[in-house]
């Protein structure tokens, strides 16, 4: 089964795909992680992907495509996998239905995320993440802070924050970005039949663990 996560930056994509990847034990194929550990480890690709992300801009297709391919083709893919940051665009999305269908394969659900900008913001700037590449836990300062301040409950590593949640204006970049070019993927996939639309907000106290459990019970259903 192949799922894909939709939302802007800040709606709980990443925690709702860990969520789901842990009980469904498939793997959560993240771009953005694979962008950071290249960065921190100094690659070209890194050092190439870095150049956009510090500008709050997309990583160019030429970059992302041929990571996803090699990613999807990995054993512990084979009986699912979530794909949590791509695709990013329309484009992006016609050249995964082609890669999917040369594995036999298609797009089983897409799970879209909706949250009010101004949230999204304030979420982003007190977002934190485990500073170890193997566990990635992520937390909010204000919303799901660790037992001790700085420090991943899960493997005791430091928590940081990310480079592109400091920057208010980058945000508000990345958030514009969103809007032009991946939510036409929202009519995309909802004319394939494969949408699935989910608010995440304190206003309506529903959050990304309350979302993970009813879509886990209704795969498991299924």
């Amino acid at each position: 089964m192949v799922i894909i996560m939709l939302g802007a930056q800040g709606t709980g994509k990443g925690t709702i795909a860990g969520l789901i990847s842990e009980e469904m034990k498939w793997p959560q194929i993240s771009t953005g992680d694979i962008f950071r550990k290249n960065i921190s480890e100094k690659t070209e690709l890194g050092i190439e992907a870095e150049k956009y992300i510090a500008r709050g801009e997309l990583v160019p297709d030429e970059i992302t495509v041929p990571m996803v391919i090699n990613r999807l083709n990995q054993k512990d893919a084979q009986e699912g996998s979530i794909l949590d940051g791509f695709p990013r665009t329309t484009q992006q999305a016609k050249k995964l239905d082609e890669i999917l269908e040369k594995l036999g394969k298609k797009v089983d659900l897409v799970i879209n995320l909706s949250t009010p900008k101004e949230e999204l913001i304030d979420r982003m700037l007190t977002r934190r993440v485990c500073s170890n590449q193997e566990c990635k836990a992520t937390y909010n300062t204000k919303l799901h802070p660790p037992k001790v301040e700085g420090i991943c409950d899960k493997c005791g590593a430091t928590l940081k924050q990310r480079e592109d949640d400091s920057n208010s204006e980058a945000i508000n970049r990345r958030l514009e970005i969103y809007e032009e070019q991946t939510s036409p993927l929202v009519e995309y996939y909802e004319a394939k039949g494969v949408l699935r639309t989910e608010v995440v907000s304190t206003s309506i106290n529903r959050m990304g663990k309350d979302v993970a459990r009813v879509i886990i019970e209704d795969i498991k259903k299924n």
